[in-house]
């Protein structure tokens, strides 16, 4: 479901579902927030599963978005990317700026003044030769700031249609491989992310608060069907590395 409504999503987006929902129960549309995105305190790109906290009252949209301001708040994901990491653990620090090519895509850009900074922390929980399964910890939080970082390393997400991760980027030239990708594509068919976690301090009783939720099945599918792949070729792909 898209955030709030946008060119080409008018309707259907969690935003309007919000507003049915207010006016159905004869709740006020928060005053701290534009009437198209009422309690909105952060997004989630597009195709991304996962979490999302909305605020219920002024209060608690300012102290939120403070937080989220801040960096004080704690968000993970979980990603599947093309290819391995040369560290299995490091951290990406730009500035990302929109692209002026495409006003859809951003990109890393050299100077402060053309993007805002932009830290991700990411971790490598599974190498599987022509993809890994990684973790990701945003200690900031820019439009696209993790597709973006992977991409820019060399390793976009798996699906990635915007950034180059919806075609065979690792691997080998064997038809047959290439149908074996194609079939990771239709079992999900966008970028490979998931807002696994996140975390924040309660705005009235200070106490810091915490929730994960599991990737939906269809991420599940799609790593174990990696995972089958290199076990059955395990021999093959040693013999590929060398």
């Amino acid at each position: 479901m898209v955030v709030h409504p946008g060119v080409g999503n008018r309707r259907g987006t969690l935003v309007n579902a919000l507003l049915y929902h207010l006016q159905h129960q004869q709740l006020p549309i928060l005053k701290g927030n534009s009437e198209d995105r009422p309690g909105l305190v952060h997004r989630i790109d597009k195709n991304t599963s996962g979490l999302l906290v909305i605020a219920k009252n002024d209060f608690t949209l300012s102290h939120l978005a403070r937080q989220f301001f801040e960096h004080t708040s704690e968000r993970s994901y979980l990603a599947l990317v093309w290819g391995q990491p040369d560290l299995s653990q490091s951290t990406i620090e730009s500035y990302i700026g929109r692209d002026s090519k495409d006003r859809t895509r951003h990109r890393v850009v050299d100077e402060e003044e053309l993007g805002k900074r932009a830290v991700t922390h990411y971790k490598v929980l599974e190498p599987m030769y022509y993809v890994s399964l990684i973790a990701c910890q945003l200690e900031t939080g820019r439009t696209h700031q993790i597709r973006v970082h992977l991409s820019q390393m060399g390793h976009p997400l798996f699906g990635d249609d915007k950034y180059g991760g919806n075609q065979v980027v690792k691997g080998t030239v064997f038809q047959k491989y290439r149908q074996f990708v194609m079939n990771c594509f239709s079992i999900l068919p966008h970028q490979a992310l998931h807002a696994q976690t996140l975390g924040f301090e309660h705005p009235k009783s200070g106490q810091r608060l915490t929730f994960s939720v599991p990737p939906p099945q269809a991420f599940t599918d799609l790593v174990d069907k990696w995972r089958n792949y290199v076990n059955t070729r395990k021999e093959d792909l040693a013999a590929d590395e060398n």
